[in-house]
């Protein structure tokens, strides 16, 4: 496997080192001590998958509110997504900066995400699926989420939003969450 830390601290590019042979190819998608090794989490408590019928669909940005931040590590199975994660941490030199990817079952990138991170994706292509290690178990009172369309944000989703959820397209700005918490 090879990693490749991304220009906001934390988040890595995890992506296959495949052994290619006459049969076809054989690659590791995870090791615990390579992922340690690099210091990052190794315990995951989920392992959710989504599927996303229609070419445009946008889920997110979510995470999980202190002191239930979660990891994620984030693969697609089948079709191209647009995978986003937004930095929140306060005291971050890159508080809201983002960085994005395309995953694709042909390239085999994963993308790492650390707590302190709101994480989305946009599928590129009809009947997306997407998988995601979690190192944290779902609490409902803990779920939060930064809008899409955030201008503070200005992500450039690559295509036009055909479907996307009244939760996530409900989330509060940043400068409404930020007049809330003074």
């Amino acid at each position: 496997m090879r990693f490749t830390e991304t220009k906001l601290s934390g988040v890595w590019l995890v992506e296959p080192t495949p052994i290619v042979d006459e049969r076809g190819s054989f690659a590791r998608t995870f090791c615990e001590k390579e992922m340690a090794d690099h210091g990052l989490a190794t315990r995951f408590v989920q392992h959710s998958r989504s599927t996303n019928l229609r070419k445009g669909t946008l889920r997110g940005l979510h995470f999980q509110s202190p002191p239930h931040g979660e990891v994620k590590i984030v693969s697609c199975l089948k079709g191209a997504v647009y995978d986003v994660a937004v930095d929140l941490r306060p005291a971050s030199s890159t508080r809201y900066h983002w960085v994005a990817f395309e995953l694709t079952p042909e390239n085999g990138r994963q993308v790492y995400i650390p707590v302190g991170f709101a994480h989305g994706f946009q599928t590129l292509t009809e009947n997306a699926e997407v998988s995601y290690l979690i190192s944290q178990f779902y609490t409902p009172t803990a779920s939060a989420g930064v809008r899409y369309d955030d201008p503070a944000l200005a992500i450039d989703w690559p295509i036009r939003v055909s479907v996307i959820s009244d939760k996530d397209r409900s989330w509060p700005l940043l400068e409404e969450q930020s007049r809330r918490n003074q």
